[in-house]
Protein backbone atom coordinates (compact mmCIF):
# COMPACT_ATOMS: atom_id res chain seq x y z
CA UNK A 1 0.00 0.00 0.00
CA UNK A 2 1.04 3.38 -0.72
CA UNK A 3 0.57 6.48 2.08
CA UNK A 4 0.75 10.33 1.42
CA UNK A 5 2.03 11.99 4.79
CA UNK A 6 2.04 15.67 4.38
CA UNK A 7 4.12 17.65 6.47
CA UNK A 8 6.78 14.90 6.58
CA UNK A 9 9.65 16.97 7.99
CA UNK A 10 8.11 17.72 11.18
CA UNK A 11 8.96 15.80 14.03
CA UNK A 12 5.52 14.14 13.93
CA UNK A 13 5.20 13.53 10.28
CA UNK A 14 8.97 12.65 9.83
CA UNK A 15 8.80 9.46 12.90
CA UNK A 16 5.59 8.78 11.26
CA UNK A 17 6.95 8.27 7.99
CA UNK A 18 9.79 5.71 9.51
CA UNK A 19 6.78 4.41 11.36
CA UNK A 20 5.22 3.06 8.13
CA UNK A 21 8.00 2.48 6.41
CA UNK A 22 8.75 0.06 9.18
CA UNK A 23 5.50 -1.67 8.74
CA UNK A 24 6.48 -1.85 5.14
CA UNK A 25 4.13 0.67 3.40
CA UNK A 26 5.72 2.88 0.46
CA UNK A 27 5.77 6.52 1.32
CA UNK A 28 5.33 9.68 -0.52
CA UNK A 29 6.45 12.51 1.90
CA UNK A 30 5.57 16.00 1.36
CA UNK A 31 7.29 18.89 3.47
CA UNK A 32 7.20 23.02 2.16
CA UNK A 33 10.74 23.13 3.65
CA UNK A 34 14.16 21.44 2.63
CA UNK A 35 14.61 17.88 4.29
CA UNK A 36 16.57 19.16 7.67
CA UNK A 37 19.47 17.81 8.98
CA UNK A 38 19.72 14.35 9.23
CA UNK A 39 19.78 14.03 13.31
CA UNK A 40 16.08 15.61 12.86
CA UNK A 41 14.86 13.64 10.03
CA UNK A 42 14.37 9.88 11.94
CA UNK A 43 12.88 7.99 8.72
CA UNK A 44 16.58 8.81 7.49
CA UNK A 45 18.04 6.60 10.49
CA UNK A 46 17.46 3.41 8.29
CA UNK A 47 17.71 2.11 5.15
CA UNK A 48 14.62 3.32 3.61
CA UNK A 49 15.58 5.52 0.48
CA UNK A 50 13.72 2.81 -2.08
CA UNK A 51 10.45 3.34 -0.27
CA UNK A 52 10.20 6.90 0.32
CA UNK A 53 9.64 9.44 -2.03
CA UNK A 54 10.25 13.19 -1.09
CA UNK A 55 8.89 15.58 -2.69
CA UNK A 56 9.39 19.59 -1.67
CA UNK A 57 6.25 21.55 -2.04
CA UNK A 58 3.99 23.84 0.28
CA UNK A 59 0.14 24.29 0.33
CA UNK A 60 -0.23 27.80 -0.19
CA UNK A 61 1.08 27.64 -3.53
CA UNK A 62 1.75 24.18 -4.88
CA UNK A 63 -1.49 22.34 -4.87
CA UNK A 64 -1.63 21.82 -8.56
CA UNK A 65 1.80 19.83 -7.95
CA UNK A 66 0.55 17.99 -4.74
CA UNK A 67 -2.87 16.89 -6.41
CA UNK A 68 -0.79 15.54 -9.67
CA UNK A 69 1.09 13.71 -7.49
CA UNK A 70 -1.80 12.41 -5.68
CA UNK A 71 -3.26 11.35 -8.69
CA UNK A 72 -0.14 9.92 -10.26
CA UNK A 73 0.83 7.75 -6.54
CA UNK A 74 -2.86 7.34 -5.74
CA UNK A 75 -2.38 6.69 -1.69
CA UNK A 76 -5.34 5.40 -0.31
CA UNK A 77 -4.17 7.08 2.85
CA UNK A 78 -3.47 10.60 3.23
CA UNK A 79 -1.91 11.87 7.12
CA UNK A 80 -1.74 16.08 6.79
CA UNK A 81 0.35 17.08 9.78
CA UNK A 82 1.20 20.33 8.12
CA UNK A 83 0.55 23.29 9.62
CA UNK A 84 1.84 26.48 10.79
CA UNK A 85 2.31 25.75 14.31
CA UNK A 86 3.77 27.51 17.06
CA UNK A 87 1.51 29.59 19.85
CA UNK A 88 3.62 32.57 20.92
CA UNK A 89 4.92 32.93 17.51
CA UNK A 90 1.52 33.18 15.93
CA UNK A 91 0.55 36.74 17.78
CA UNK A 92 3.34 38.55 15.57
CA UNK A 93 2.11 37.39 11.92
CA UNK A 94 -1.81 35.76 12.84
CA UNK A 95 -2.74 36.23 8.61
CA UNK A 96 -0.04 33.69 7.93
CA UNK A 97 -1.13 31.29 10.32
CA UNK A 98 -5.00 32.02 9.06
CA UNK A 99 -3.41 31.48 5.38
CA UNK A 100 -1.94 28.28 5.75
CA UNK A 101 -4.24 26.60 8.67
CA UNK A 102 -7.53 27.30 7.07
CA UNK A 103 -7.61 29.47 3.70
CA UNK A 104 -4.96 27.18 2.01
CA UNK A 105 -6.85 23.96 4.03
CA UNK A 106 -10.15 25.10 2.57
CA UNK A 107 -9.01 24.95 -1.46
CA UNK A 108 -7.20 21.33 -0.43
CA UNK A 109 -10.54 20.26 1.19
CA UNK A 110 -12.18 20.96 -1.99
CA UNK A 111 -10.13 19.07 -4.02
CA UNK A 112 -9.81 15.72 -1.73
CA UNK A 113 -13.29 15.02 -1.95
CA UNK A 114 -12.88 14.26 -5.68
CA UNK A 115 -10.22 11.95 -5.45
CA UNK A 116 -12.05 8.67 -5.94
CA UNK A 117 -9.08 6.39 -4.64
CA UNK A 118 -8.97 8.22 -1.00
CA UNK A 119 -10.13 5.78 2.22
CA UNK A 120 -8.48 8.05 4.68
CA UNK A 121 -7.76 11.44 5.06
CA UNK A 122 -6.20 11.91 8.57
CA UNK A 123 -6.29 15.08 9.96
CA UNK A 124 -3.29 15.39 12.92
CA UNK A 125 -4.79 18.78 15.19
CA UNK A 126 -4.81 19.63 18.50
CA UNK A 127 -5.80 20.14 21.82
CA UNK A 128 -5.12 24.00 21.48
CA UNK A 129 -8.40 24.34 20.36
CA UNK A 130 -10.10 23.64 24.03
CA UNK A 131 -8.14 26.49 25.21
CA UNK A 132 -6.99 26.16 28.81
CA UNK A 133 -9.00 23.01 29.72
CA UNK A 134 -10.56 23.03 33.42
CA UNK A 135 -9.69 19.12 34.59
CA UNK A 136 -10.35 15.81 32.08
CA UNK A 137 -11.99 16.57 28.61
CA UNK A 138 -13.52 14.59 26.21
CA UNK A 139 -13.93 14.85 22.22
CA UNK A 140 -16.88 16.24 22.77
CA UNK A 141 -15.56 19.15 25.02
CA UNK A 142 -16.26 22.85 23.60
CA UNK A 143 -14.06 24.54 20.99
CA UNK A 144 -12.07 27.55 23.28
CA UNK A 145 -9.21 28.83 21.44
CA UNK A 146 -7.13 31.62 22.95
CA UNK A 147 -4.59 32.57 20.25
CA UNK A 148 -4.80 33.32 16.93
CA UNK A 149 -2.94 29.47 16.26
CA UNK A 150 -5.42 27.76 18.23
CA UNK A 151 -8.56 30.03 16.41
CA UNK A 152 -6.90 28.78 13.30
CA UNK A 153 -6.65 25.50 14.09
CA UNK A 154 -9.74 25.26 15.24
CA UNK A 155 -11.12 26.94 12.50
CA UNK A 156 -9.66 24.04 10.13
CA UNK A 157 -10.80 21.22 11.81
CA UNK A 158 -14.59 22.87 11.57
CA UNK A 159 -13.96 23.28 8.24
CA UNK A 160 -13.12 19.50 7.62
CA UNK A 161 -15.77 18.39 9.38
CA UNK A 162 -18.14 20.03 7.43
CA UNK A 163 -16.44 18.36 4.41
CA UNK A 164 -17.03 15.21 6.38
CA UNK A 165 -20.84 15.58 6.95
CA UNK A 166 -21.53 17.73 3.27
CA UNK A 167 -19.56 15.34 0.81
CA UNK A 168 -18.23 12.33 3.06
CA UNK A 169 -15.16 13.40 2.82
CA UNK A 170 -13.59 10.11 4.55
CA UNK A 171 -11.92 12.32 7.40
CA UNK A 172 -10.96 10.87 10.69
CA UNK A 173 -9.31 13.51 13.25
CA UNK A 174 -6.79 13.16 15.94
CA UNK A 175 -5.20 15.41 18.59
CA UNK A 176 -2.72 14.09 20.99
CA UNK A 177 -1.18 15.73 24.26
CA UNK A 178 2.74 16.92 24.34
CA UNK A 179 4.74 14.51 22.09
CA UNK A 180 8.21 13.79 22.66
CA UNK A 181 11.20 11.73 21.36
CA UNK A 182 14.36 11.30 19.86
CA UNK A 183 14.87 13.37 16.80
CA UNK A 184 12.26 16.53 18.14
CA UNK A 185 13.31 19.92 17.76
CA UNK A 186 15.84 21.83 19.97
CA UNK A 187 13.28 24.54 20.77
CA UNK A 188 10.58 22.10 22.39
CA UNK A 189 10.69 21.66 26.06
CA UNK A 190 12.32 18.04 26.29
CA UNK A 191 14.88 18.15 24.42
CA UNK A 192 15.89 21.84 24.63
CA UNK A 193 15.99 21.36 28.52
CA UNK A 194 18.56 17.66 27.94
CA UNK A 195 20.78 20.02 25.59
CA UNK A 196 21.11 22.77 28.13
CA UNK A 197 21.69 20.66 30.75
CA UNK A 198 24.36 18.78 28.86
CA UNK A 199 25.77 22.21 27.68
CA UNK A 200 25.99 24.24 30.89
CA UNK A 201 23.28 26.65 29.37
CA UNK A 202 20.66 28.81 31.42
CA UNK A 203 17.24 27.25 30.94
CA UNK A 204 14.29 29.98 31.10
CA UNK A 205 11.23 28.18 32.42
CA UNK A 206 8.23 30.37 30.97
CA UNK A 207 6.21 31.38 34.03
CA UNK A 208 8.82 29.43 36.60
CA UNK A 209 6.78 26.28 34.78
CA UNK A 210 3.22 26.25 36.43
CA UNK A 211 1.35 25.19 33.37
CA UNK A 212 0.04 21.54 33.38
CA UNK A 213 0.51 18.77 30.41
CA UNK A 214 0.83 15.39 29.64
CA UNK A 215 3.72 13.77 28.10
CA UNK A 216 3.52 11.45 25.68
CA UNK A 217 6.25 9.65 23.33
CA UNK A 218 5.69 9.71 19.47
CA UNK A 219 5.58 5.65 19.37
CA UNK A 220 3.15 5.50 21.15
CA UNK A 221 1.22 8.45 19.21
CA UNK A 222 2.76 6.46 16.03
CA UNK A 223 0.67 3.10 17.07
CA UNK A 224 -2.47 5.21 17.52
CA UNK A 225 -2.61 7.71 14.43
CA UNK A 226 -2.23 4.12 12.52
CA UNK A 227 -4.95 2.47 14.64
CA UNK A 228 -7.25 5.39 13.88
CA UNK A 229 -6.63 6.03 10.33
CA UNK A 230 -6.78 2.20 9.85
CA UNK A 231 -9.85 1.54 12.54
CA UNK A 232 -11.67 4.06 13.63
CA UNK A 233 -15.01 5.15 11.99
CA UNK A 234 -15.19 8.08 9.69
CA UNK A 235 -15.90 11.68 11.05
CA UNK A 236 -14.33 10.63 14.52
CA UNK A 237 -12.39 12.48 16.86
CA UNK A 238 -9.62 10.66 18.62
CA UNK A 239 -7.56 12.09 21.58
CA UNK A 240 -4.19 10.54 22.16
CA UNK A 241 -2.63 10.78 25.56
CA UNK A 242 -1.37 9.45 28.90
CA UNK A 243 -3.18 9.48 32.08
CA UNK A 244 -0.58 11.06 34.07
CA UNK A 245 -0.03 14.84 34.03
CA UNK A 246 2.77 16.70 35.18
CA UNK A 247 3.79 20.72 35.92
CA UNK A 248 6.68 21.95 33.30
CA UNK A 249 8.78 22.57 36.49
CA UNK A 250 7.90 19.06 37.55
CA UNK A 251 8.96 17.77 34.09
CA UNK A 252 12.15 19.79 34.04
CA UNK A 253 12.44 18.71 37.85
CA UNK A 254 12.49 15.06 36.53
CA UNK A 255 15.24 15.86 33.69
CA UNK A 256 17.64 17.99 36.32
CA UNK A 257 17.23 14.67 38.48
CA UNK A 258 18.26 12.26 35.80
CA UNK A 259 21.16 14.12 34.45
CA UNK A 260 22.40 14.83 38.18
CA UNK A 261 21.82 18.56 37.83
CA UNK A 262 20.76 21.20 40.24
CA UNK A 263 17.88 22.38 39.35
CA UNK A 264 18.72 25.96 41.14
CA UNK A 265 22.02 25.86 39.12
CA UNK A 266 20.05 25.71 35.83
CA UNK A 267 16.75 27.21 35.68
CA UNK A 268 15.54 30.91 35.77
CA UNK A 269 11.98 31.73 36.05
CA UNK A 270 11.10 33.85 33.08
CA UNK A 271 7.73 35.68 31.85
CA UNK A 272 4.82 33.88 30.70
CA UNK A 273 3.87 33.85 27.09
CA UNK A 274 0.84 35.90 25.75
CA UNK A 275 -2.23 33.36 26.10
CA UNK A 276 -0.22 30.83 27.18
CA UNK A 277 -2.88 27.94 28.05
CA UNK A 278 -2.56 26.29 31.98
CA UNK A 279 -3.94 22.77 31.42
CA UNK A 280 -4.80 20.65 28.95
CA UNK A 281 -5.96 17.17 29.80
CA UNK A 282 -7.35 14.74 27.63
CA UNK A 283 -9.48 11.53 28.48
CA UNK A 284 -8.54 9.06 25.73
CA UNK A 285 -11.01 6.41 26.87
CA UNK A 286 -11.80 6.64 23.45
CA UNK A 287 -8.67 5.59 21.43
CA UNK A 288 -8.54 2.27 24.78
CA UNK A 289 -11.87 1.19 23.28
CA UNK A 290 -10.35 0.50 19.97
CA UNK A 291 -7.27 -1.97 21.54
CA UNK A 292 -4.58 0.73 22.12
CA UNK A 293 -2.52 1.48 24.78
CA UNK A 294 0.85 3.01 25.24
CA UNK A 295 4.03 1.57 25.85
CA UNK A 296 6.61 3.90 26.50
CA UNK A 297 6.93 4.84 30.38
CA UNK A 298 7.98 8.95 30.74
CA UNK A 299 11.31 7.85 32.10
CA UNK A 300 11.90 5.08 29.17
CA UNK A 301 10.87 7.69 26.72
CA UNK A 302 13.34 10.51 28.79
CA UNK A 303 16.10 7.98 28.71
CA UNK A 304 16.02 7.66 24.82
CA UNK A 305 15.81 11.73 24.46
CA UNK A 306 18.89 11.74 26.44
CA UNK A 307 20.91 8.76 24.50
CA UNK A 308 20.11 10.21 21.25
CA UNK A 309 21.00 13.85 22.57
CA UNK A 310 24.19 12.65 24.07
CA UNK A 311 25.42 11.25 20.69
CA UNK A 312 24.41 13.58 18.27
CA UNK A 313 25.91 16.09 20.74
CA UNK A 314 28.47 18.29 18.45
CA UNK A 315 26.22 18.18 15.49
CA UNK A 316 22.92 19.22 17.75
CA UNK A 317 25.46 22.21 18.88
CA UNK A 318 25.40 23.53 15.12
CA UNK A 319 21.65 23.13 14.89
CA UNK A 320 19.59 26.18 15.38
CA UNK A 321 17.65 26.54 18.90
CA UNK A 322 14.81 28.98 18.32
CA UNK A 323 11.58 27.92 16.13
CA UNK A 324 12.53 29.82 12.62
CA UNK A 325 9.33 31.06 11.10
CA UNK A 326 8.53 30.52 7.28
CA UNK A 327 6.02 32.96 6.21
Amino acid sequence: MKVCVIGSNSFSGASFCAYLLEKGFDVLALSRSRQPDGVFLPYTWKSYAARIRFERLDLNHDLDRLFAMLQEEKPGFIFNFAAQSMVAESWDNPADWMTTNVVSLAVMAERLRHLDFLDRYVHVTTPEVYGSTSGWVAEEATINPSTPYAVSRAAGDMLMRIYQETFDLPVVFTRAANVYGAGQSLYRIIPRTIFYLLTGKTLQLHGGGTSSRSFIHITDVCEATWMIASEAPVGETYHISTDTVLTIRELVEILCGMLGVLFEDAVESSPERAGKDEAYWLKSDKIRQLGWAEQTSLTEGIVGVIDWVRRELNELKRQPMDYLHKP
